[in-house]
């Protein structure tokens, strides 16, 4: 994670909506039960991710990387009326963690989980997403990208998370560390594809935001 002066992090947090109790509740729990529990989006994140999605307010949001759900209830704050998140996790021992704060959110109904690797549900959903979310294998950043993109409604938007990881990409980079060359070569193929406009936010561990505007 990107190092942001605490002085800094407690102004920004302090100038920004609250932080729900049940999201404050889920992010407690998350860094009691999991041993990364940093890999939480937590409340500065969250709150942009709930930005967005309300400036898209998309009728279909996909979220690659459920975690424990915190994410998901940040985007699913965004929805449409009648709209529909589907999340993907591929370890099926978080499912009952994520499910259980989904319910209680009262969008239990509006949010579709789906466990098992991303390369094989997606092509399954029969679905336009106007917001997708990735957030889970740092080594399949791009062929979860090309394999998602022809589900993108046209002017949907893509946000890709920890794309600056930890500023492992403007150092040098060990030949079999795989997390960060997938990562690099997601932002090397995204900052030439002329498909999409593209921006780089330096919050948290970095979040790469992009505009669909053709096929």
């Amino acid at each position: 994670m990107i190092k942001i002066d605490k002085v800094i992090d407690q102004y920004l947090l302090s100038h920004i909506e609250e932080e729900s109790p049940l999201l404050a509740r889920l992010y407690r729990q998350t860094q009691v039960m999991m041993v990364n529990g940093r890999m939480c989006s937590g409340h500065l994140q969250g709150s942009l991710l709930t930005l967005l999605s309300k400036l898209v307010r998309p009728s279909r949001i996909l979220e690659i990387g459920t975690y424990t759900g915190y994410s998901a209830l940040c985007l699913a704050n965004g929805l449409s009326d009648n709209g529909i998140l589907h999340t993907i996790e591929i370890n099926d021992e978080l499912e009952l963690l994520a499910a259980s704060f989904f319910e209680e959110s009262g969008m239990r109904d509006r949010i579709i989980q789906h466990i098992g690797d991303a390369d094989d549900i997606i092509p399954q959903l029969d679905e336009k997403f106007d917001l997708v979310f990735i957030d889970a294998d740092k080594r399949k950043y791009l062929s979860n990208y090309n394999l998602l993109f022809p589900k993108v409604a046209l002017g949907g938007v893509i946000i890709a998370d920890n794309t600056l990881w930890a500023g492992k990409v403007v150092q040098k980079v060990a030949t079999n560390d795989d997390q960060t060359i997938g990562i690099m070569l997601f932002n090397d193929f995204v900052k030439t594809d002329t498909r999409v406009e593209t921006f780089m936010i330096p919050i948290r561990d970095g979040m790469t935001v992009l505009r669909k505007i053709s096929e």
